[in-house]
């Protein structure tokens, strides 16, 4: 009995050193300073596209109009809660264009990392005061952008690759150390990192009640769907058991995940298997910039030390 309540102990233990090692170990920014200006880019495109026609989305009298939302957010008592969104605020299109206009420089403040800290509020802010705004619109890119302006916001991620670390090393007149690990910065990172085997995990299992994910014709019934198609591949028809095998590798890769981007011998063959298969999914169904911000956002996965030596010395000597 004394032994086993020592081996619990033990475990215990352990797992209390595993915990405090996983989310309390300082990190080394650049993985999130690479994240922010790629993902900065991203948020500053999607919200520029906006300005192909901004009153048409969100004027009072445009696409989502005011009957539109009150039926969106009307409850099953019949009231009416709106999502916060400064939109609800602003009635006149000169003054709607002018914050538009001031959103897009914030954007950019933030993609290039000056005043990071508060850039990053403002931007996941602005990021989801849009999505409040024109809720019939949203898809999985505006999801993804959203998240990451969440923990990027949470992380020090102006500590690396931005203009902030340029101006400190301007001021000081000498190359400026690395930034010192943060514990925040590990805990945004861990917070992307879970954040994309919950949705990796529900992606999968979802596609475990299809019955054309289990016969292996899912990616078939996707690529020759005219509707998204936007590069001819229904040649593939022609071997569908590579259909099935594409079919099967996508699921499996989706549903292992969780479990195999942890330890360091599987992760770089998970990581390298995102990239054909976001970007297939990208080249061959249009949805470019999904696949794009999910490769995006795997880069949470790959160790700081790793970016820093990817990078080139005058970014090294930045941040």
């Amino acid at each position: 009995m004394t032994q086993v309540i020592e081996s619990t102990g033990e475990l215990a233990e352990e797992i209390r050193t595993g915990w405090s090692k996983f989310w309390f170990t300082p990190r080394d920014a650049a993985t999130l300073g690479l994240i922010r200006c790629l993902a900065g880019c991203m948020l500053f495109y999607t919200h520029l596209v906006w300005s192909l026609d901004l009153t048409g989305f969100f004027g009072n009298t445009g696409r989502i109009n005011s009957e539109f939302l009150y039926d969106f957010y009307r409850g099953p008592d019949n009231h009416i809660s709106f999502a916060w969104s400064h939109f609800n605020l602003i009635h006149s299109p000169i003054m709607m264009w002018c914050v538009h206009l001031v959103v897009l420089v914030i954007l950019l403040l933030f993609t290039i990392g000056l005043f990071s800290r508060v850039t990053s509020i403002l931007s996941f802010l602005i990021a989801v005061s849009y999505a409040h705004r024109v809720p019939g619109t949203l898809f999985g890119l505006d999801q993804i952008n959203i998240m990451l302006a969440t923990y990027l916001m949470l992380g020090p991620s102006g500590d690396a690759y931005s203009v902030d670390r340029w101006l400190q090393r301007r001021a000081s007149g000498v190359p400026l150390d690395i930034p010192a690990p943060t514990i925040s910065g590990n805990i945004a990172t861990r917070m992307i990192q879970i954040h994309l085997c919950v949705i990796y995990f529900f992606a999968a299992t979802g596609k475990l009640q299809g019955d054309s994910w289990w016969d292996g014709m899912a990616l078939w019934l996707a690529l020759a769907n005219y509707e998204y198609q936007t590069l001819d591949v229904t040649w593939l028809g022609r071997w569908p058991w590579l259909i099935n095998l594409m079919t099967h590798v996508t699921l499996f890769w989706e549903l292992s995940y969780s479990a195999l981007i942890w330890p360091r011998l599987s992760r770089p063959f998970m990581l390298a298997l995102a990239i054909p298969l976001h970007m297939g999914i990208a080249v061959c169904m249009g949805m470019i910039t999904f696949g794009v911000i999910m490769l995006i956002a795997n880069l949470a996965f790959v160790a700081p030390e790793l970016i820093r030596i990817l990078l080139d010395r005058r970014f090294r000597q930045a941040g």
